[in-house]
């Protein structure tokens, strides 16, 4: 799986994954707003390869959560979900919006190879000082640059390059006004 071969997502040892984060996310998601120490040890349990400083707002959901690599001052909002069969990295000083979704995993075109139920993954990688909009979609093998800003309910299915504002389906490049 983390070698973005097809692997088989009802392996035991991967639902047994899954389960343990969703378990985390379960506390997460309906632990007491204010309670910090709780809120704090969840999420370094949960999201054991982020930085300390991370900041979920719940609900928040993902595959294994382990597979999640930020730098520092990362903020999520609302109802983002990260299928994070293979790793997503994230620098720092990265904002993402309420529903947000980077999409890893994927199937084969092939529909016999479907019906196999086999999946295969592709990693994300977001830049630093970047913004992510809400309801923007990443697909699977996406690299965003360093301070790229994506539009709200944009779908990325392409590279973005350092410093580049898109928005739409699929993402194009925006000229920047404010520059």
């Amino acid at each position: 799986m983390l070698a973005g071969e097809l692997y088989d997502a009802s392996d035991p040892f991967l639902m047994q994954e899954r389960q343990k984060a969703r378990a985390l996310m379960h506390q997460l998601n309906h632990t007491e707003y204010g309670n910090a120490s709780v809120y704090r040890q969840i999420i370094a349990a949960l999201l054991s390869n982020a930085a300390t400083d991370i900041w979920v707002e719940p609900p928040f959901f993902c595959d294994y959560g382990c597979n999640i690599y930020t730098g520092k001052k990362v903020f999520f909002n609302f109802n983002c979900v990260l299928l994070d069969v293979m790793p997503i990295r994230i620098g720092s000083n990265v904002l993402v919006g309420p529903n947000v979704q980077l999409y890893i995993a994927a199937h084969p075109s092939d529909s016999m190879a479907r019906r196999k139920g086999t999946e295969f993954a592709k990693p994300i990688s977001i830049g630093n000082d970047c913004w992510i909009g809400g309801s923007a979609i990443v697909s699977p093998g996406i690299t965003i640059g360093d301070r790229c800003i994506v539009g709200a309910g944009a779908v990325v299915i392409n590279d973005i390059p350092p410093d580049t504002i898109v928005v739409g389906n699929p993402a194009k490049p925006v000229v920047r006004n404010d520059a």
